[in-house]
């Protein structure tokens, strides 16, 4: 049989197994089950909503709102509509269909609309409704409306799947003094009695996670990106960081457009450009076309920015353009394929900011972003696949993580180097053509793809997107006098004895005194001889994935460590930092206290940015996370005075800052706390170390975790903020901090009423000092009500916040107490929900490997 039938029965067989029958009368249950989006996928279309929605400025009060729903209907028996709203009964004021006012019936989550109202045909559907509030983020003089992947259900009555688009007339009143921006242009406004109505444009195609707007006391500003007008709404009030940070969003946002209609051949496919800057933004981003969301403290920096920083912000201003393409106009069919938008935007965003620069920039960033993150989570017994099964859009905030986010784009790499770069980017351009302005799967790019290669996509796909885990590739070398007789690269899975294997490209190189031997290898089996090596003199040491393209735990030797000095590549050494960290985790390399000396006796040396920022991070987790408490009191004394050393040493300005932070990180002395303490007093960093005003925030609360009655430093620090937004953030975080067990408790306990985790960027951060390891003496009684409202976490918290809760809470902790309680917890829930249990392995990983590791 030809390969490409093979494919299309292996993805007949996939989707028939991952899918349930479509039942005809699919039942009324909670959330957005397969089978009702598939019911009503087969029976709705040309769906478009008229949304009036009335905003008082005070958050505590409620917003009233009305629609009109019309569609075309394919009646099928006597099925009742479903229409998806998640809020009290109380909320659904009245309905009526086709005219006709009706009873109105809330039933586990959806408006019920009996067959005998509808036709088969047009139909029309008003509603009066209160507004849910949990999707609409109303903070203090603002809100914005964030509603992926399944709570817009929670704001207004709608078909809350991606497959049903729709286009959306959007009304908003606000209060006078507010602005407000939509996913369609602004048509009219009008004022009347204090209050502004604001009547939007139809917005083109959208599905319902992607219809959202904002409001309230923002600062606007007008550019022009492709000859249109385009805001940005903000509420940043430091003007130096406004002047040093705006023409640079909007150069950056220009030059990520012009490089996707041009990578893509499509012109950017929706009427409008709009930019929405959140303090304490719960993301990074979201792509909502026209209104595109962004995180104040990544886009607004100053001119001492690192270039980590700087880096940040280009690549998430390329990831949400991206999706104006992946994502937004090509739409998943159901969120089990969440990651294609993502693995897409991620990747394309790693291409258009690597375009600017030279491949060994591009190189070294996309191997420091990506892998050390994807790894913290495939390395775990808690490890996803890429392409997760989901039976209800419920759950479908669950999908989210670093695998998609990270190890997805390591893959569309090594799809790219398999099928070839201009293959990839004709099929990619194809799909994006056939499926504009619908929807799609990965089987529908797979079976596109698979037109412009020979290759085995099927067997590929399994392991690479359909398979959790990652290989751990060895080598066997032979001998014949001082040449190589034999070099045997072998490979298997992490974990478990299934024979499966990844076929992947990567580099090894053969370290020499005064030169490097390099061979790339294509590597396909479980084993594999490398013929080109044969001959080769013996080296000092061999280095396996020295370009850092492969993805796995890669066999590293110990001379690598003590020969060191001999890798001068940038990017070879930090392929060799990763491997060197992933080795010791799995104790099969060095162990943690060497490895920290490792790493400690490299910072004065390590002057390349990125680098120096990855090792400095290892420098902390293995310090928190692998020594015991007496062996960092033994190692810390060193480890201050090398870093404050090398603070002098070091000659740019970002790498200073880098060090700067790592000291501030580990530090225990009494010496170094005064030291720390005249800077945050006197507000005089060292010399050539450039602190803004939140860096001061970050030191005030890195010395209170270092005392022991911490409240008039944290007041003094509270003072001196002037930003409102950022003082409500501190407000949070300082109770976290507090030397006050009793307010600690309070804190804590606070957090089990929905109300008080509303901001959850901040509340992530407080729960990070508050589990601090030189806390956790006092703060591990929290650990098992942590665990016991996760489950409400999720349900009521946006796609991050569930995984933030956990790694947040648990990252440093060590002890066996603390993993006992992991493990009862586990023990006393055999049922628990899987997709959530695996979070708690991934978020705990480093305590179970505490166990073994912490001498």
């Amino acid at each position: 049989m030809k390969k490409a039938g093979l494919l299309a029965l292996f993805l007949v067989v996939f989707n028939s197994g991952y899918h349930a029958q479509m039942k005809p009368l699919p039942k009324i249950e909670s959330g957005v089950s397969y089978e009702l989006a598939q019911f009503r996928k087969n029976t709705l279309k040309e769906i478009k909503y008229e949304l009036n929605l009335k905003i008082p400025e005070s958050k505590s009060e409620r917003i009233s709102g009305t629609e009109a729903i019309t569609f075309n209907y394919k009646k099928q028996n006597e099925a009742p509509l479903q229409i998806d709203f998640k809020e009290e009964p109380s909320s659904l004021i009245s309905v009526s269909v086709n005219g006709q006012q009706i009873k109105t019936v809330l039933e586990n989550e959806h408006v019920i609309i009996e067959a005998k109202y509808l036709k088969s045909g047009f139909n029309q559907i008003n509603i009066a409704f209160i507004a849910g509030n949990g999707a609409l983020n109303r903070r203090d003089g603002y809100l914005y409306a964030l509603f992926v992947p399944d709570r817009a259900r929670t704001m207004f009555p709608c078909f809350d799947q991606p497959d049903l688009k729709a286009n959306y007339s959007l009304t908003l009143t606000i209060p006078e003094k507010w602005s407000a921006i939509a996913n369609g242009k602004l048509k009219e406004t009008s004022i009347q009695q204090a209050q502004k109505t604001l009547r939007f444009e139809q917005s083109d195609l959208l599905p319902t996670y992607l219809f959202s707007f904002a409001a309230g006391d923002f600062k606007n500003h007008t550019e022009k990106i492709s000859q249109q007008d385009s805001r940005i709404l903000y509420r940043e009030t430091d003007s130096v960081k406004i002047k040093n940070s705006m023409d640079s969003i909007f150069t950056l946002y220009r030059n990520s457009l012009s490089y996707y209609e041009k990578w893509t051949g499509i012109k950017h496919p929706f009427q409008k450009h709009g930019l929405v800057v959140i303090p304490d933004f719960q993301f990074g981003g979201m792509e909502h076309p026209g209104a595109i969301l962004f995180q104040n403290s990544t886009l607004f920096l100053d001119q001492n920015a690192t270039q980590n920083q700087l880096n940040n912000r280009s690549n998430l201003i390329a990831h949400e353009v991206a999706h104006l393409w992946f994502g937004d106009m090509v739409t998943m069919n159901w969120f089990n394929d969440v990651w294609m938008k993502e693995v897409f935007a991620n990747f394309m965003a790693d291409k258009s900011t690597g375009a600017s620069s030279d491949k060994m920039v591009y190189d070294l960033k996309f191997l420091t972003g990506h892998f050390p993150a994807a790894y913290s989570v495939d390395r775990t017994l808690g490890a996803n696949p890429i392409r997760q099964v989901l039976d209800n859009l419920q759950n479908a905030g669950m999908m989210y993580g670093p695998i998609i986010y990270d190890k997805a784009p390591i893959m569309m790499r090594q799809l790219e180097l398999l099928i070839g770069e201009e293959n990839f980017q004709k099929g990619v351009s194809e799909y994006l053509r056939k499926y504009a302005y619908s929807n799609a799967s990965w089987p529908d790019l797979i079976t596109i793809l698979d037109q412009h290669t020979p290759e085995d996509l099927q067997s590929w796909n399994k392991v690479w997107v359909n398979d959790p885990g990652r290989p751990v590739i060895d080598y066997d070398i032979q001998y014949k006098g001082n040449a190589i007789e034999k070099f045997i690269i072998s490979q298997k899975p992490e974990y478990g004895n299934e024979q499966k294997y990844w076929p992947q490209e990567f580099q090894i190189s053969l370290f020499y005194a005064n030169k490097v031997e390099k061979v790339n290898v294509k590597l396909s089996g479980k084993e594999q001889s490398i013929s080109e090596l044969k001959g080769k003199k013996k080296p000092l040491f061999i280095l396996q994935n020295s370009s850092g393209i492969g993805y796995g735990v890669f066999k590293t030797e110990k001379a690598v460590i003590s020969e060191f000095s001999l890798v001068k590549d940038p990017i070879n050494r930090a392929s060799a930092y990763i491997s060197l960290y992933e080795n010791m985790l799995n104790g099969s390399g060095t162990n943690p206290q060497e490895l920290l000396h490792f790493f400690t006796e490299q910072l004065p040396k390590e002057n390349t940015e990125l680098n120096l920022r990855l090792i400095t991070g290892y420098i902390s987790t293995i310090y928190w996370d692998f020594l015991s408490e007496n062996t960092r009191l033994k190692e810390s004394g060193n480890i201050e005075d090398t870093l404050w050393k090398t603070l002098q040493v070091q000659t740019a300005k970002n790498n200073k800052k880098i060090i700067f932070d790592c000291y501030q990180g580990i530090f225990q002395s009494q010496q170094a706390y005064d030291n720390l303490y005249t800077i945050w007093k006197s507000q005089m960093p060292p010399k050539d170390v450039s602190l803004n005003d939140d860096d001061f925030t970050n030191l005030a609360l890195a010395l209170s975790l270092r005392n022991a009655n911490n409240n008039d430093l944290l007041q003094e620090q509270l003072a001196r903020i002037k930003n409102p937004d950022r003082v409500n953030r501190f407000k949070i975080i300082m109770k976290a901090a507090s030397s006050d067990q009793k307010v600690r408790d309070d804190f804590f306990n606070g957090l089990m009423q929905k109300q008080n985790r509303a901001n959850e960027s901040a509340v992530g951060s407080a729960l990070g000092y508050l589990h601090h390891p030189l806390r956790q003496n006092t703060s591990i009684h929290y650990l098992s009500n942590t665990l016991e409202v996760l489950q409400e976490i999720q349900k009521t918290g946006a796609i991050f916040f569930p995984d933030n809760w956990l790694r947040s809470t648990f990252s440093n902790y060590q002890t066996p107490k603390a993993f006992d309680i992991v493990n009862q917890f586990l023990l006393k829930n055999p049922d628990y929900n899987p997709i959530l249990k695996n979070k708690i392995l991934q978020a705990t990983d480093n305590l179970k490997r505490a166990q073994v590791l912490v001498k």
